[in-house]
């Protein structure tokens, strides 16, 4: 084999030297041509027999000469202590079916993808000979120098994923004509100079990320031209300027992080215009003026950090509106006036500290009292002494009589009171007496308990140490702890003091909220795969230890405790249901992405469409998209496969995930890989929840403990009630 490498070697060392033979006559010129294809001719023979010799095989694609050229120029400039690009040979046959990195489409190069490698040196300028290139990925690598002007000259580049580097120079201006360009990530480098205006000529731009870099200058005005983008990060640079109102322009917008710049001047009015505003953070600036009551109206927003300016005045009631909020602050301003009440039972005191004038929020001072308006009567005047009058005897005989009316109202109900707790203690012991000869002191799980003919429905044990009635439940206290498609979940504290969950069952389905709102809270892998092995280890218990199939399977009825350890919560109520309401529960279900496609074809649920949800679910861990975030008319796990049929792979995970990837890149791979195998749409091809339990193991085989199976209730005791 050495000897094959040694004679491709020599014959395409001729071929890089014969355009210099190439002068004189035409005719001459002719013979230097045919000598040409006569050398190339032999070198894919010599290079197909090396293959057969070696056992190897090649799908015979050639890649072309031009693309062939600028993948040896990029390799010549590239540092590579891996031995990463040790199959990139120096013949250039085979570049498309056996380099790594390279893919091709009918011999043209159409993606380098080469992230994680531990690369140096520089890109080489000659990357722009590859006139089909749609995606360069070479982040998380150490490679310096610019980043090429030759990208310019992509006319088909749809993907650039160069963060996580040590880049510096300027961004060059000509990728303004990558007119198919959709994502362009730089982040994490040493960038200086302005952000090219010329960027808003890539109208089809839906991602941009320079953040962490050092540019400077204004945010450009026309980059409302680029009416797709959805995600637009500038943080942690030294920007300087105004927020340009043309920004309202951009109505796909989601994102927008400008923290930790140079910024200034009133955020703007019109910011209101972005409906789909989910995050907002302008901390870290020199802002000033009020918080725009407008801001209210963004009703999609989850996350809004506006610490850290020199904002000024009351904060905005409007605020209150914004029923998705999950993360606040607007700490280390200059704001003054009383915390709207919601937002202080909502929010701890770090979301406003830093504010001196500002009260009504936990740890500060009470705001002050009004000072009582002039103009209205004290009760010494004389006005109101005038209209008193003295009791006559039969308006005190009437006092007495309702008085003495009140009294034995009050002794009536003592006396109800009393006798219903007598019936229920007498009832209460019968029922233990009668239960002395079984070895449990609780009726087995879906035993019906007769609640009394003034409640109606039924009362349901399916866990705890001992029975109680609806008669109870009657004289106890509750308190609401959460609600889902199948009713509402209280936890109430009976007479003696033990607690339990009930949860009182609907009929009537209703949507549920979006799941794992928040994109800017930061969750790491490490939480994530937890999450997926503690929920899965709980779905493989039911299945195997419990023959149990849960049928409501939703990150809604995953619950953490501190520690993040998950506990699977309504287990086996979807067999309390109505026929009508498990119809309207699939159907409700449905529409969030987790049920199987067979699903509603069934009467039952089975461990197949469990397993289906359990992947549905670690894609969401993955992607940090919600199920019922349609995009394009597909669900999450459409989303994700399509994403990954052409070959985009780093665009499903949550962009928190990639700031690691240089650590975890290929536990989000495999785990991809496994959740897609688990939301088959083929129930046969799925896997097991213990096959499942085992892959993750082997991933990250030290995380997760063994959940805890909350029950129906999501608590230690529990009943479920029906209406």
């Amino acid at each position: 084999m050495d000897d094959c490498n040694s004679s491709m070697e020599f014959l395409h060392y001729l071929l890089d030297e014969m355009p210099e033979w190439s002068s004189g006559s035409n005719k001459k010129k002719e013979k230097w041509k045919l000598a040409h294809h006569l050398l190339y001719s032999l070198l894919l023979l010599l290079f197909f027999n090396c293959q057969l010799i070696s056992g190897q095989k090649w799908d015979g694609v050639i890649v072309t000469q031009a693309d062939y050229q600028a993948l040896k120029a990029l390799k010549h400039e590239l540092v590579d202590p891996r031995g990463v690009l040790k199959s990139w040979n120096e013949s250039g046959v085979g570049a498309c079916s056996g380099w790594a990195g390279i893919k091709c489409v009918n011999g043209q190069v159409i993606a380098i993808q080469l992230p994680w490698k531990g690369l140096g040196g520089r890109i080489s300028e000659k990357i722009g000979q590859l006139k089909s290139l749609r995606r360069l990925s070479l982040h998380d690598n150490a490679l310096i120098g610019p980043v090429p002007t030759s990208l310019g000259f992509l006319p088909n580049l749809r993907g650039v994923y160069l963060f996580n580097n040590r880049l510096s120079g300027f961004i060059p201006p000509s990728i303004g004509n990558c007119l198919l360009l959709q994502t362009l990530d730089l982040s994490n480098n040493q960038l200086t100079g302005v952000i090219p205006p010329s960027l808003a000529n890539s109208t089809r731009l839906y991602r941009l990320n320079l953040s962490f870099n050092g540019l400077s200058g204004s945010i450009p005005v026309n980059l409302s031209h680029s009416s797709y983008l959805t995600f637009l990060s500038l943080q942690h640079n030294n920007l300087s300027g105004s927020i340009p109102e043309s920004l309202s322009k951009l109505s796909s917008l989601v994102t927008i992080n400008l923290e930790n710049n140079h910024l200034d001047g009133q955020i703007p009015e019109s910011i209101a215009q972005l409906q789909n505003l989910s995050v907002l953070n302008l901390s870290n600036n020199k802002f000033n003026g009020q918080i725009p009551e407008t801001i209210g109206n963004i009703t999609r927003i989850a996350f809004l950090d506006l610490s850290k300016n020199n904002l000024t005045g009351e904060i905005p009631i409007s605020l209150v509106n914004l029923l998705n909020l999950s993360s606040f602050d607007v700490s280390y301003n200059n704001l003054s006036g009383a915390v709207p009440s919601l937002l202080a039972k909502k929010f701890n005191s770090t979301s406003f500290v830093g504010n001196v004038q500002l009260c009504g929020y936990p740890g500060s001072n009470p705001c002050p009292s009004p000072a009582p308006e002039s103009n209205l009567p004290s009760p010494s005047q004389g006005a109101i002494k005038h209209h008193r009058r003295k009791l006559s005897t039969k308006d005190i005989i009437l006092i007495a009589a309702g008085a003495l009316l009140i009294v034995l109202l009050i002794l009536c109900c003592v006396l109800l009171c009393f006798l219903i707790r007598k019936k229920a203690a007498s009832k209460a012991k019968k029922d233990k007496a009668g239960n002395l000869a079984s070895s449990k002191a609780v009726p087995a799980a879906g035993t019906e308990v007769d609640s009394g003919a003034e409640t109606g429905g039924k009362l349901v044990h399916f866990d705890g140490p001992f029975v109680f009635t609806a008669d109870d439940l009657l004289c106890a206290t509750a308190e609401i702890m959460g609600k889902s498609t199948y009713g509402t979940a209280y936890k109430a504290t009976l007479e003696d003091n033990n607690q339990v969950a009930v949860k009182r069952l609907r009929e009537k389905i209703t949507k549920g909220l979006k799941e794992f709102e928040g994109p800017e809270t930061s969750i790491p892998w490490s939480t994530r795969m937890t999450i997926a092995i503690g929920v899965t280890r709980g779905l493989c218990h039911l299945h195997t230890e419990e023959n149990i199939v849960h049928g409501n399977l939703t990150s809604s009825n995953i619950l953490l405790d501190e520690h993040n350890n998950p506990k699977i919560a309504e287990v086996g109520l979807y067999r309390l249901m109505t026929s009508a309401a498990n119809t309207n529960l699939v159907a409700t279900a449905g529409t969030m992405g987790y049920r199987a496609p067979e699903f509603s074809k069934l009467k039952n649920a089975t461990t197949k469409t469990d397993v289906f949800s359990l992947g549905v679910i670690i894609l969401e861990l993955l992607t940090g998209k919600s199920p019922s975030e349609a995009k394009d008319g597909l669900d999450l796990p459409q989303w994700v496969a399509s994403i990954v049929k052409e070959e985009w792979t780093n665009e499903v995970f949550d962009v928190e995930l990639m700031r690691d990837a240089s650590n975890v890149g290929d536990e989000l791979l495999n785990t991809l890989k496994l959740a897609l195998h688990c939301v088959d749409p083929s129930p046969g091809a799925r896997p097991e929840a213990q096959q499942v339990l085992q892959k993750l193991e082997e991933m990250k085989p030290e995380q997760g403990d063994v959940p805890t199976i909350a029950g129906p209730a999501s608590g230690d005791d529990g009943a479920a009630k029906s209406e």
